[in-house]
């Protein structure tokens, strides 16, 4: 008898991530698992949905993206990113989010045989997207407490069939903010092999403490084989809007193009038109965005350390990852059940985050998007977990 399901399938499970929301919902808990704000949107990019909807833009865009969009997403990437002179005609698609931004970069530059670089921890998606494509991963550890990689090991990780590497800065689930000499490093592996990075930037406004954004593809030589992968879903706290984008080289758009035409068709047309207004709002936005970020960070780790964790804290993102040593856990999963049905707080077991035997185990992912109440309704069902700090 024939399998009835493919084999590529038996590689990954379901998202542990969304798994926790559900849980979160049965037993009544305070949501510190997904990545999702708590509080509105701004009002101005509300508005300018609301404005394209009743101006009857409710029939596809064109494919790869609407015009203004794609003009706006050329103008921020040569403004913050360092990437000057992006033709929005032919090196900027509009994907459903940066979910669908990914699988369809990883699709069009893949093929049998391939090889993918992930960094781990990394986000549950990336092995998934990997094996879909057709390609098999291959997993350089960061480690804590300055998720820093060894670059012996990064380097022993590239070879003749390594295709690319996906990195994200900042970096979900660690808050890692990789430097300029990181991704100088990895831009030389990337050339020396010829293989192209593929770089998830969605967090790229949400920075603390001083700490700088550089994108890859503005470093020399990277332009031409770099993916950009961004969306408008966290820095505008939109994440059900699933409006995303990429930007390759024409080549590569040529074919990420290809990929995500029979994927989705397109993206939501009316949400494609706020984004655009999102995307030219001014600095004072991304500095607010920054500040109010960084008040939730230390309100959430200030409860967790008193509650037993230790955190390793974020330079970027808005995830705290923790090591739960001192709670006597057998293992993370066996932690986050007990944290969701005894204390009502859900969060992500580490281990979800590595594919290496062992990865995770004593560690435990919490989100700061939330309002300063539900943070705070968090630190009160926290305390008394048992924690010997």
């Amino acid at each position: 008898m024939k399998p009835r399901t493919s084999q590529r399938t038996g590689y990954f499970t379901e998202s542990v991530i969304r798994e926790m929301t559900r849980l979160a919902i049965l037993h009544e808990a305070v949501n510190l698992a997904q990545g999702f704000p708590d509080f509105p949107a701004p009002e101005a990019v509300k508005q300018a949905a609301i404005r394209a909807i009743l101006d009857d833009v409710n029939q596809y865009a064109i494919t790869w993206g609407a015009k203004r969009l794609r003009e706006a997403v050329a103008r921020k990437i040569g403004r913050y990113n360092g990437v000057a002179g992006v033709d929005p005609e032919r090196e900027v698609t509009v994907c459903c989010g940066s979910t669908e931004t990914m699988i369809a970069s990883l699709m069009a530059i893949i093929n049998p045989g391939d090889e993918v670089v992930i960094f781990e921890p990394f986000y549950e998606n990336y092995g998934p997207d990997t094996y879909l494509s057709g390609a098999m991963p291959r997993f350089v550890t960061l480690r804590e407490p300055g998720w820093r990689f060894d670059e012996r090991e990064l380097a022993a990780a590239f070879n003749d069939r390594t295709r690319a590497i996906i990195i994200t800065t900042p970096h979900n689930p660690t808050g890692k903010v990789f430097s300029r000499e990181e991704l100088a490093f990895i831009a030389g592996l990337c050339q020396r092999w010829d293989a192209i990075a593929i770089t998830d930037e969605i967090y790229e406004h949400i920075l603390y403490d001083g700490v700088a954004h550089t994108s890859i593809a503005s470093l020399d030589g990277m332009r031409e084989r770099t993916i950009t992968v961004n969306a408008i879903s966290k820095t505008f706290s939109v994440t059900g809007w699933r409006v995303g984008y990429a930007v390759a080289p024409p080549d590569l758009t040529d074919a990420i193009r290809k990929v995500h035409d029979f994927l989705t068709v397109g993206a939501p047309a009316p949400l494609q038109e706020a984004a655009a207004v999102a995307l030219d709002f001014g600095p004072d936005y991304f500095d607010d965005l920054s500040k109010a970020y960084a008040r939730r960070r230390d309100l959430l780790i200030s409860a967790l350390s008193d509650a037993g964790f230790r955190c390793f804290v974020p330079q970027g993102a808005y995830y705290v990852m923790t090591d739960i040593s001192a709670f006597g856990a057998p293992d993370d999963v066996a932690f986050c059940d007990r944290l969701i049905r005894e204390a009502g707080v859900a969060a992500v077991p580490g281990s979800s985050f590595y594919r290496t035997e062992g990865g995770g185990r004593q560690q435990v992912r919490f989100c700061f998007c939330k309002r300063d109440e539900t943070l705070h309704r968090a630190a009160d069902r926290l305390q008394g977990l048992g924690g010997k700090g």
